[in-house]
């Protein structure tokens, strides 16, 4: 009995911890650069086609969903999504920001991810500074991640 109720309690306990630790993937790209900026990291913008995208759904499970990819984002990165779904309803501004950071970046096809840093200019507009782009990558999140990597530590 006992050892039953500390299993219990144990796996609360590990419920709670995860919930804490979730990636948090913003849909404001003011907000992202802002945090961006005041933690000196760069963002993580990834286009994606989240209801109709086979690509890109496969690269969520097999990247952006494992252990190896929240502990580096968590420390290297700010997430930024910008989709662009078929059936799933989104906010206007949401769709007319997403329509322009896919011009402005020529986003041709889906998943494309590009690593950028943010810089306020003095007029208080935005630049984002491009620092390079990836799609998916075959071998799993261990590759996924060496192609990253090697954009952000330039």
């Amino acid at each position: 009995m006992r050892r039953t109720v500390l299993s219990i309690m144990f796996i609360i306990f590990v419920s709670f911890f995860s919930v804490g630790q979730e990636l948090i993937w913003h849909t404001d790209m003011k907000k992202a650069s802002e945090i961006a900026i005041r933690e000196s990291k760069p963002v993580l913008m990834f286009f994606t086609g989240s209801d109709w995208c086979g690509w890109c759904k496969r690269l969520q499970k097999e990247v952006f969903q494992t252990q190896d990819f929240e502990s580096w984002a968590k420390d290297n990165v700010v997430l930024m999504e910008l989709d662009f779904p078929r059936r799933t309803a989104q906010e206007q501004s949401v769709k007319v920001q997403n329509y322009q950071l896919q011009q402005i970046f020529n986003v041709r096809g889906y998943p494309t991810v590009f690593f950028v840093n943010p810089e306020k200019k003095a007029d208080g507009k935005m630049n984002l500074n491009s620092l390079g782009k990836t799609g998916y990558v075959r071998g799993g999140a261990q590759e996924w991640l060496t192609v990253a990597n090697n954009f952000i530590q330039k």
